[in-house]
């Protein structure tokens, strides 16, 4: 794991911490593992866009896919 990666997974754990184990016994809604899923992808793309162009636009569009997820998922909870 590189260090972007683990600066985006540390940021994510304790960011919404409300107590002192709160965010070890939290479980993950659908829409934060997506968000997590489409940092951990553009943080790859990004890493990929200096040696390997192709690849980075492959991240960049699966990014996107999960960007079209969460949109979905937001959707849903507005119009309920």
């Amino acid at each position: 794991m590189n260090f972007s990666l683990f600066c985006i997974c540390a940021v994510e754990r304790f960011s919404k911490r409300k107590n002192m184990f709160g965010w070890l016994f939290k479980k993950k809604t659908d829409r934060e593992k997506l968000e997590l899923q489409y940092k951990r992808l553009m943080v790859q793309s990004f890493e990929l866009s200096i040696t390997d162009r192709k690849a980075s636009d492959a991240k960049v569009a699966e990014a996107d896919l999960v960007s079209k997820m969460i949109d979905d998922i937001d959707e849903k909870i507005v119009n309920n």
